[in-house]
């Protein structure tokens, strides 16, 4: 059985629906979905590292290009995009989670990804 414990995208504001110059990328997720994930995937252990890396693409494009990375959970991963530089138009925006876990001496890394479709308008 697979839990849905994110990643989770916040969006900056409810009526963003443009993202232009410098934006706060964030994402949160679920601890007790998150645990039970590792149960059921026999991985209980001690989670040592969550990070989240940030890419970015034009929608309907291959490949994704690095935008950041944060561990910063408190802050839920956030990271700054300048968009300034970027045609404007249709994107995807990728978040995806690695999620550490340390059972005895065997270190074993889960990750997810959530994709959301945004607009950069300049």
């Amino acid at each position: 059985m697979s839990y849905n414990w994110g990643p989770n995208y916040i969006v900056p504001t409810p009526v963003l629906k443009n993202y232009s110059g410098i934006v706060t990328l964030r994402e949160g997720l679920d601890k007790e979905l998150l645990h039970k994930e590792l149960e059921s995937l026999n991985l209980s252990g001690t989670v040592t590292k969550i990070t989240n890396p940030w890419y970015c693409r034009k929608k309907g494009a291959e490949t994704w290009i690095k935008i950041g990375e944060s561990t910063d959970e408190h802050q839920n991963f956030a990271t700054l995009w300048n968009t300034t530089e970027l045609e404007n138009g249709q994107y995807e925006v990728m978040g995806l989670m690695h999620v550490f876990v340390k059972k005895g001496n065997v270190e074993t890394v889960i990750a997810r990804q959530n994709i959301v479709e945004i607009s950069i308008q300049n």
